[in-house]
């Protein structure tokens, strides 16, 4: 499987506000993909159209699978897309391993019954984001880095061939910050595509493969971490004063001011 997502010329309007101004950029399989940039920067409302959210006021976006335009299906796309927004709303108290089985309706439109290969999708899911002890907890009586990773395995237990996520890591504590760059990483290199807005530079710097830094609504650079996290971008973009050092052989964005 060859999967990309090709922004063409893309443009998006809010409310006839210009937000993003003709992107163009492949977002490729086989690496995790973090788009990073200061606040209102368009990472969200690009996430959101990604999705088919917010419909292009110029350009296009296509997937692409070996080389012929792909997902053009509805039912195929909401199979093999999963979207994980920045709001973490859950409302309704539901059990956690029934919030997660949610992610599994887009390929059980016509079950009644949970399959065994649902089962296992669910439990897998719950497995990776560490809460297969809150099973049987009410999503109502957990804690808000609790319920970010039930909503991680949500849209994990989906299985989906792309995985687009807004803030994924916010709310979450180191130890589970690893897992879950870690399953993003895992998921990303046996051939998925993974997106991620990130705010936090050095997961960025750490875990992605190819970094898309926004500014103003549009690709201000694309690349290898270490090629577009420079002293001169951060400086030229965010405004602040930073350097990229190596700590025990990983790369650390440190802020040293404005």
């Amino acid at each position: 499987m060859t999967l990309s997502i090709e922004l063409r010329g893309l443009s998006v309007s809010l409310r006839g506000r210009p937000v993003l101004d003709r992107l163009t950029a492949t977002l490729p399989a086989g690496a995790l993909v973090a788009l990073v940039g200061p606040n209102g920067a368009g990472k969200s409302t690009l996430l959101r159209a990604i999705v088919g959210l917010l419909p292009p006021a110029g350009g296009s976006i296509v997937y692409v699978e070996n080389g012929a335009p792909a997902l053009t299906d509805p039912i195929e796309r909401a199979r093999r897309l999963a979207y994980l927004p920045q709001e973490r709303i859950l409302a309704w108290p539901m059990s956690t391993r029934a919030i997660v089985a949610l992610g599994c309706l887009p390929h059980a439109l016509l079950r009644t019954k949970e399959s065994q290969a649902d089962r296992a999708a669910v439990d897998e899911a719950m497995r990776a984001m560490d809460i297969a002890a809150l099973a049987d907890r009410p999503v109502d009586e957990l804690s808000g880095g609790e319920r970010a990773r039930v909503l991680v395995a949500r849209a994990l237990a989906q299985d989906p061939d792309i995985l687009i996520a807004d803030e994924p890591s916010a709310a979450l504590d180191p130890r589970h910050q690893l897992d879950l760059f870690g399953c993003l990483q895992a998921r990303a290199r046996s051939g998925r595509i993974v997106v991620a807005a990130l705010h936090d530079l050095t997961a960025a710097a750490r875990f992605a493969g190819t970094i898309v830094l926004m500014d103003r609504g549009r690709i201000a650079a694309i690349g290898p971490p270490r090629d577009v996290l420079t002293s001169q971008s951060l400086r030229a973009i965010y405004g602040i004063e930073a350097v990229t050092v190596d700590v025990a052989g990983l790369p650390v964005v440190v802020t040293t001011g404005r």
